[in-house]
């Protein structure tokens, strides 16, 4: 018993220092996926807590769970939407971003590290796809909004890119082992079977886990485990038929995420928690299982790999992939940028290690080096790099909060929660007239709650600065009252300086807008509606923040549907801009 308990103690003693020093890491401007990692080295051989720790197969298990709760919950919170923005790049980054990097980086390996071309290109594959613990982390608690276009392909491509990492892995250790039995053949065949298996079972899977999820009637405590427990059926019944687990369980979150029903934003609230466990523990053992002095023995080699797949072999890869879809220089340059490198790397090192190839060790503490970097270079960067390569877009106009109440299978209604800014249109208003401008739409104000307390609705009740008000409205309704409660007073002044001081309806004629501003536009072109007009120069699929410059003045994709319909425009013109 003791031994147990001194195991636990161990256990939570990790996690509890690992969420600790989560409050550091915003300071210290560091991936928090590197401070668990930390903390897992310093409790190893090296550090002070001297914990010898070699078993390389039970970490390789502990990652692989890890990950398919992390690519599971990255699932669930990702739109189906982002897949009309991103969908066919990030499949070509997905497979052919990850070959080509391989296949750059091998040939770099082979000679910087003088070892057979196979094991150059083992270690290579091992690094060479983007790791989704990593890049769901970062993107979205980096505090920067990207263009949906960037972050789409980012997170699509890294839920995505594991089949073909793994297949290159395991085709390689192969040859290493028994270069008498593989063959192009049996590579495809297997190429297929991951991808094919992978996609038709995760959707299947989380067709039913949806339906499952909107039919039954369980405690609220139990619909999450009722989601990672059939994520988790997903994930090892794909892999047992040969198929890639990781892509099942990433598709299963995205059908079940994107199907909602009363149970859902329960779901999302336990998953998130879930899966920074699953994080803080996978970085946690990875961490343990690593000898600091050992890295080094191979510090310049590594640190020569990393700049070379930083700077040289991804940024190729996705120029070359990425091509086609006519991505600005700016886009691709972030895209390779953020190629981060995580978890994925370290336990696809584990397999060689386990399958017992030769100088497997050295790939092993090489790829470590290389992830380590990359989250201390290119991970402390994100925000950084997004402000300077310009494909932020300035944060939406949100509530502060919102829940939803089901009251059938198939209803909800939407609470939102808005806080009075100073100087915003709705300080010293009665909250019922707030909702009257959004007359016939079904806004109602339901609580009003002051310094902590629920304030008493009178005719006589007007808001003040602070006040966090409650309304019953659609969703599609929470930009628009929002921007009623920031604190510019006015609908565009707060995003003027990226968007253009003033909107201008898709639908209009060009004729309309170019006689209005003096516009030079082509005659083929007057006859257009706007929102065509800017399609039309863009040339692929628009997201918010897209612009075309006319002249001296810039139109922006101010605002859209989901099914990707231009609803806004903005509009700048730089005399007006000088002038403010």
């Amino acid at each position: 018993m003791t031994g147990i308990n001194a195991l636990f103690l161990l256990t939570g003693l990790l996690l509890f220092i690992s969420v600790l020093a989560s409050t550091v890491s915003a300071r210290l401007g560091l991936p928090l996926l590197l401070l668990f990692l930390g903390v897992g080295m310093l409790a190893g051989e090296d550090g002070p807590g001297g914990i010898v720790f070699e078993d390389f197969f039970f970490a390789s298990m502990i990652g692989q769970a890890a990950l398919a709760v992390i690519l599971l919950d990255g699932g669930l919170r990702t739109r189906v939407s982002s897949f009309r923005v991103a969908l066919k790049p990030a499949a070509v980054l997905a497979t052919w971003g990850v070959v080509g990097t391989a296949a750059l980086l091998g040939v770099f390996a082979t000679w910087l590290l003088d070892v057979d071309w196979r094991l150059g290109l083992l270690l290579a594959a091992i690094v060479g796809s983007t790791d989704a613990a990593a890049v769901f982390a970062l993107l979205r608690n980096s505090g920067v909004r990207l263009n949906e276009r960037v972050q789409a392909t980012l997170e699509i491509e890294s839920g995505a890119n594991d089949p073909m990492a793994i297949l290159l892995v395991t085709a390689l250790v192969g040859m290493l082992l028994q270069p008498e039995s593989a063959s192009v053949g049996g590579f495809a065949w297997l190429l297929t079977t991951q991808l094919g298996l992978g996609a038709v079972l995760g959707l299947a899977g989380g067709w039913v886990l949806s339906r499952l999820m909107a039919r039954l009637s369980l405690p609220e405590g139990l619909y999450a485990l009722l989601i990672l427990s059939g994520g988790m059926l997903v994930f090892a019944a794909t892999n047992l038929l040969n198929g890639s687990g990781f892509l099942a369980v990433y598709l299963a979150g995205v059908v079940v995420g994107n199907r909602r029903s009363h149970a859902t934003e329960h779901v999302l609230r336990v998953m998130d928690g879930l899966a920074w466990l699953a994080q803080a523990g996978m970085f946690v053992v990875l961490g343990m299982l690593v000898v600091p002095s050992e890295l080094l023995d191979h510090a310049w080699e590594s640190v020569a790999m990393a700049v070379f797949l930083m700077l040289v072999a991804r940024p190729l890869a996705v120029a070359i992939g990425l091509w086609p879809f006519r991505y600005k220089r700016n886009e691709l340059a972030y895209v390779s940028w953020v190629g981060l490198r995580g978890a994925v790397p370290v336990v696809l090192a584990i397999f060689p290690v386990v399958m017992g190839v030769p100088d497997s060790r050295l790939l092993f503490d090489v790829a470590f080096a290389v992830v380590l970097l990359s989250l201390l270079v290119q991970g402390a960067t994100v925000p950084m790099a997004a402000r300077w390569l310009k494909v932020e877009v300035p944060p939406r106009d949100e509530p502060r909060d919102k829940r939803e109440v089901w009251v059938d299978e198939e209803a909800a209604v939407d609470l939102l929660e808005y806080r009075v800014a100073a100087g915003s249109r709705a300080e010293g208003r009665h909250p019922d007239e707030v909702a009257d401008d959004f007359e016939g739409i079904g806004v109602r104000c339901v609580a009003l709650v002051r310094s902590g307390h629920l304030h008493r609705l009178t005719l006589d009740t007007r808001m003040i600065p602070g006040d966090s008000v409650w309304f019953v409205a659609p969703d599609e309704l929470a930009e628009r009252i929002a921007r009623v409660f920031g604190g510019t007073g006015g609908e565009l002044s707060a995003n003027a300086s990226f968007f253009g001081e003033f909107v201008v309806d898709p639908s209009c004629l060009a004729s309309d807008l170019a006689d209005a501003y003096g516009l030079d536009i082509g005659a083929d072109e007057r006859v257009k509606p706007v929102g065509t007009l800017l399609e039309h120069r863009l040339g692929r699929a628009a997201v918010v923040g897209d612009r075309v410059q006319i002249g001296a003045f810039t139109l922006t994709v101010r605002e859209m549907t989901d099914k990707g319909v231009i609803t806004a425009i903005g509009l700048k013109c730089p005399a007006l801009g000088l002038i403010r």
